[in-house]
């Protein structure tokens, strides 16, 4: 995997040194702690101030479903991923680091705005409140309305896995797309091309920029069995259009090469 993709790459190192030193010295700690283990060596080694998402994946996840976690009480719930979609991803070549990034000035701002609005956490917000997070000065405000919106669309999401309901779950990666890119700033014009590209495709539901955001990779939902032929498509078109390559990085089973 390139480094700098945005697929916690470095959670799933941690992750997997930490199942080893668990398993050599009988450690008695479950794959929760292993994941918070994970992020404090992130936070306070690194210096990259993220969550417990990577690591929760990494530690919990399993092949062919979803995860949804709640990164404050860390409950979490195992959600099949729809059988008529194929997640496919892709690199756009620009590497990303979450502790030289904008990152870290993301997660002040949040910190910020929730200073100034009197909450422990921005998730303690919901829509009835943007109208009072609007008067925050520039970009928290933008900042505030990302994260709402980014927590109501994972509920929307999980609803509409929950249905099969694929072209509901396309739409709102399209949204959140566009809120990391707009709201959030942390897309950069070679991802935003790239996710253009892909939702120029018939066969693709949606698509969004993945990982912690200023480069990095893409997930794009296509349809069943569309795989290999929407990824010929978009890396040609990257590269026709940009000059760069794009590197296929997950495509389903079965999808070609």
């Amino acid at each position: 995997m390139p480094i700098g993709a945005g697929l916690a790459s470095s959670g799933a190192l941690e992750v997997a040194v930490l199942r080893a030193l668990r398993a050599a010295f009988r450690l008695p700690l479950d794959d929760v702690e292993l994941a918070l283990l994970g992020q404090r060596a992130e936070n306070e080694f690194v210096g990259a101030r993220v969550g417990v998402m990577d690591q929760m994946a990494a530690s919990l996840g399993v092949e062919g479903r979803a995860l949804l976690i709640d990164t404050r009480s860390l409950e979490h719930r195992s959600v099949p991923l729809p059988a008529a979609a194929e997640l496919l991803v892709i690199d756009s070549g620009v590497a990303h680091t979450n502790r030289a990034g904008g990152y870290n000035a993301r997660r002040a701002e949040c910190e910020r705005a929730c200073a100034l609005l009197g909450v422990r956490a921005l998730r303690d917000l919901a829509a009835a409140d943007l109208p009072r997070a609007a008067a925050l000065p520039d970009p928290l405000a933008r900042r505030v309305r990302h994260v709402v919106g980014e927590n109501e669309r994972v509920r929307a999401a999980l609803a509409a896995l929950e249905a099969g309901d694929v072209v509901r779950l396309g739409a709102l990666l399209d949204a959140s797309h566009a809120s990391l890119r707009d709201d959030y700033e942390v897309s950069t014009p070679e991802v935003d091309r790239l996710v253009e590209i892909a939702r120029a495709q018939p066969e693709t539901l949606g698509a969004r920029l993945t990982g912690g955001g200023f480069g990095g990779a893409i997930v794009a939902l296509v349809g069943r069995g569309a795989a290999a032929a929407v990824a010929e498509r978009i890396t040609r078109g990257f590269t026709r259009q940009t000059g760069r390559s794009a590197t296929v990085l997950v495509r389903p089973p079965g999808a070609g090469s």
